[in-house]
């Protein structure tokens, strides 16, 4: 027979074990509101945001030159609502939703600038410089996440940072805003991004850490001599012993990245733990007191990187010419991004538990074609993700691969970039 004490003691625990269902079921009916009114008001600013869209595709402006762009981004923001913050390391735009609560602070990145073309089939216009990238759509999908994002500002807490960074082309707006003081002003615990791809528009693709192989030059410099000749040939040779990718293999034809058994989306796949030498890189120059050879090399993992110059100076160290050796050194890199393992992973869930895993690529492999983003920049400061979002129609005969002549969307990707995206940080906020 239970006594009387311990019937109380069972009756508190149910008590307790019933306030917190009821409290989780509140929460989670909550958050599926959230995600409602976001497709709701979504579908209702669309034809708005897809006439930015095309405003801002018929008029591309160059890294360093986003003049009218930042004055367009900065005038609709402040319509909005948000604070605005403009001139940060060039043309660059900060925009500020403050809930007035305390809160996590999340920010979100879209690049501004045009590329600078001379043959693309589908400009707009007769400039030189066209949105063959999609940063009219990153833009737009930013607009649209700050729109809907301020319609449910009262029931949210913390701050929502949008960055509109000129200048990713050249690989330099990033870095040109956090040294202008661009975390004076704001101060994200983490960090987001898109960047239109070349799957359909209901999709989107990330994976954890590297989405792109890192590049840089290796230098090897020695004191002049009479050996030069042979040291140069010596050289070239142990540059490239460090490839790892066969003359014939399938890694060299970039149709292949797309291969369902064998691409960047296969388990299976053969782009990644790769190291790459440019044979048309090498640069040899000779003066008077000594002889360097450079070469430009791509590697899939950051354990690749850091073993390229120890293994050279041990094999030179282990030569007939390691009396001559004067420096084995980078003599350039850059900052290559790097996607938060964790954050990586609970944006992925947060996504597909309300849009459907079927509606997600996750990468598997490192993409070896030399692209990059300098928001990796910014990851350098705050974990972050960066996201491809699709925006081809292949029944339409519109793919939306960057950079190539023939580069279309489909407008119907900004409905998916901004429901997406603002469901990601409503989650992330409540988190």
């Amino acid at each position: 027979m239970i006594s009387k004490k311990a019937n109380s003691k069972f009756i508190l625990i149910l008590s307790f074990l019933f306030f917190t269902l009821v409290s989780f079921g509140q929460s989670i009916n909550k958050t599926e509101a959230f995600h409602k009114n976001i497709q709701e008001k979504t579908d209702m600013i669309f034809d708005s945001l897809v006439k930015i869209r095309q405003d801002l595709h018929k008029n591309p402006e160059a890294s360093g030159k986003e003049i009218g762009t930042s004055e367009k981004i900065a005038k609709h923001l402040l319509s909005l609502g948000l604070e605005v913050k403009t001139g940060i390391g060039g043309y660059g735009v900060v925009g500020i939703l403050d809930t007035g609560k305390k809160g996590k602070n999340i920010a979100w990145r879209a690049d501004m600038d045009a590329v600078s073309v001379h043959n693309s089939k589908n400009a707009s216009n007769d400039s030189k410089v066209h949105h063959i990238c999609g940063h009219d759509v990153n833009m737009t999908v930013a607009l649209g996440i700050a729109n809907v994002l301020m319609s449910q500002k009262e029931q949210l807490s913390g701050k929502v940072y949008f960055i509109f960074q000129p200048a990713e082309e050249s690989y330099t707006g990033a870095k040109a805003m956090i040294d202008d003081g661009l975390f004076d002003i704001i101060n994200p615990d983490e960090i987001y991004g898109s960047h239109i791809g070349p799957m359909p528009t209901n999709i989107i693709s990330t994976k954890p850490e590297w989405m792109f192989a890192d590049y840089k030059t290796v230098t090897i410099s020695f004191k002049n001599s009479n050996k030069n000749e042979a040291i140069i040939d010596y050289s070239k040779k142990l540059i490239m012993e460090l490839q790892n990718v066969a003359p014939d293999s399938k890694f060299w034809n970039p149709n292949n990245l797309g291969d369902p058994n064998i691409g960047l989306a296969s388990p299976t796949t053969i782009f990644k733990d790769f190291l790459f030498v440019n044979e048309r890189s090498f640069k040899v120059t000779e003066t008077k007191k000594e002889v360097t050879i450079s070469a430009y090399f791509g590697a899939s993992t950051k354990n690749k990187i850091n073993s390229v110059i120890p293994q050279l100076k041990d094999k030179i160290n282990h030569s007939k010419y390691t009396r001559k050796l004067i420096d084995v050194v980078y003599s350039y890199q850059r900052a290559n991004l790097y996607n938060d393992k964790n954050l990586t992973e609970k944006s992925l869930a947060h996504i597909s538990k309300t849009f459907g895993a079927e509606n997600i690529i996750l990468l598997y492999g490192e993409m070896p074609d030399y692209r990059g983003d300098d928001f990796a920049y910014f990851q350098e400061h705050i974990p972050g993700v960066y996201f491809y979002l699709g925006g081809s129609n292949f029944e339409k005969g519109i793919i939306s691969m960057p950079h190539l002549p023939n580069f279309q969307i489909d407008e119907n990707c900004i409905k998916t970039g901004v429901n997406y995206f603002s469901s990601l940080i409503i989650e992330r906020l409540f988190d």
